[in-house]
């Protein structure tokens, strides 16, 4: 039952997930991402958003399923998001807010349905992180975002959430940002936790994906950049290759 977390903590490369949202694809281009991720080797499909308006999900994780050997996990922006066809699902606790909400009150709503499906959970303490702009995420959750020059407000929310037993922790810029998170954030919270670290958010170059890596992000998350320009996707995966030789987790 614990067969992606387990995977992750044994990734013995540098992790690399694409971000889907199901509002910003169709089957062509969905088809050409999913080609692409195959041939960089992506170890993890996220899928969803804070905000999901289309009927494409569906659509979505029945192409996912088809791929082997990369599992996809929902990424969900509430408990309507929850969907019993993904492989799995980050259970996103928002310890940089302080919305109820989002830290228990979508879980209790989302319980019964995860409880009678076959998702495997995986419970993630979720970090919000200025990255310059307001995010859609920032504005859904009514939450204000760890300032991006305040390591040590993330440190100790991060440490936290490790107490608490959640088994992934995230730090997000979110979709969109204008800067990634800082360096030195990655650094200090890596240096505290032992729990993997999943780093996104305005990553959409190689100097700002390769310099998240070796700050001590596990799994790095891409997904505008993608859209923009899908051979992104190849330049992240011959980044991978570049950097397999380091174990990370």
């Amino acid at each position: 039952m614990s067969k992606i977390l387990n995977n992750i903590k044994g990734l013995k490369h540098k992790g690399l997930a694409i971000l889907i949202d199901p509002d910003k694809v169709n089957e062509a281009s969905l088809n050409d991402l999913i080609i692409n991720a195959i041939r960089a080797k992506v170890d993890l499909f996220l899928v969803g958003g804070s905000l999901i308006s289309s009927d494409n999900m569906d659509m979505v994780l029945s192409k996912l399923n088809d791929v082997k050997n990369i599992p996809n996990v929902l990424f969900p922006g509430n408990s309507l998001h929850v969907n019993s066809k993904s492989d799995g699902i980050l259970l996103l606790s928002l310890l940089s807010g302080r919305n109820p909400d989002f830290l228990i009150g979508q879980h209790v709503l989302s319980a019964p349905a995860l409880k009678r499906s076959n998702l495997e959970i995986l419970p993630t303490a979720y970090l919000l992180v200025d990255g310059g702009k307001q995010t859609t995420a920032s504005y859904i959750s009514n939450t204000t975002p760890i300032p991006n020059d305040k390591a040590d407000i993330a440190v100790a929310t991060a440490m936290a959430g490790e107490m608490l037993g959640l088994k992934l922790t995230y730090l997000d810029a979110g979709s969109g940002a204008q800067t990634p998170v800082s360096l030195e954030m990655i650094e200090a919270v890596k240096a505290n936790i032992e729990t993997p670290l999943i780093v996104g958010g305005g990553i959409n170059t190689i100097e700002k994906a390769k310099s998240a890596y070796q700050a001590g992000a596990d799994i790095i998350v891409v997904g505008n950049a993608t859209e923009k320009d899908p051979n992104f996707i190849m330049e992240l995966g011959a980044l991978k290759k570049e950097l397999s030789t380091q174990k990370t987790i």
